[in-house]
């Protein structure tokens, strides 16, 4: 596990209340897509400490980033104060929520931040395994609260075997997609194939949770389904 220090390299607004938080990092950090790492800022000269999903990929170099809902609570404000330049420690990484190369198919299951560690495997995915099929449905409020929509986009452009599918449970009228929460329903015509997938579900607990059933009920394996969610979702 790696512990150093750094510094903030880069802030990129996300959506009206998400950001992502960029620190350099020497050649030799590595990690696995949809790891986990530990945080330290400061705040008013105290110290403070999260854990954070890596919403880089390991095929962009010279940096990690994480991702955060800025919620109001004393992490986040702390966040939203940082400035390119301030000190950070990280620790590093931790997590089972990975990537096997060995897979050929992947389902993706998530909402709202949980997108961070699935953002960071389909990355990889486009970058080093393109014949890898996946297919991603994503759950958001509205359209504006959609994390990493142009870079999906791009994605999917890039590589043909990468599927996003977004459903949003209070849409506006010119919304063209999907409508509602991801239900059993909706997997069943988007991942027809779901019993052949290795899945990936990660987010609010109570999303996670769902997910799970909703897996069971359609008959795909336990060792076939990958969870995560922080409390901090």
């Amino acid at each position: 596990m790696y512990k150093l220090e750094t510094s903030v390299k880069q802030i990129i607004q996300r959506t009206y209340n998400v950001k992502s938080f960029r620190f350099s990092v020497p050649a030799d950090f590595s990690y696995k897509a949809g790891q986990f790492l530990f945080v330290t800022i400061k705040d008013d000269g105290k110290e403070i400490q999260k854990h954070f999903s890596f919403s880089s990929s390991p095929t962009e170099k010279g940096h990690v980033e994480f991702t955060k809902k800025l919620t109001g609570h004393e992490f986040s404000n702390a966040l939203d104060r940082l400035r390119e330049g301030d000190w950070a420690h990280l620790k590093g990484p931790a997590g089972e929520f990975t990537f096997d190369d060995k897979c050929k198919k992947l389902g993706m299951l998530t909402g709202g931040i949980g997108i961070t560690a699935i953002r960071s495997i389909c990355r990889l995915c486009t970058d080093t395994y393109p014949n890898t099929d996946v297919i991603l449905l994503y759950g958001n409020r509205t359209e504006r609260d959609i994390v990493f929509r142009d870079d999906l986009e791009e994605m999917q452009k890039q590589n043909r075997n990468l599927k996003v599918v977004h459903t949003l449970s209070e849409p506006t009228s010119e919304w063209k997609g999907h409508i509602g929460h991801i239900d059993k329903s909706m997997i069943q015509r988007e991942i027809p194939d779901s019993q052949e997938r290795r899945f990936y579900t990660c987010g609010p607990p109570g999303l996670v949770d769902t997910m799970r059933n909703i897996l069971q009920e359609l008959n795909v394996p336990k060792k076939q389904v990958i969870t995560e969610h922080f409390p901090g979702y």
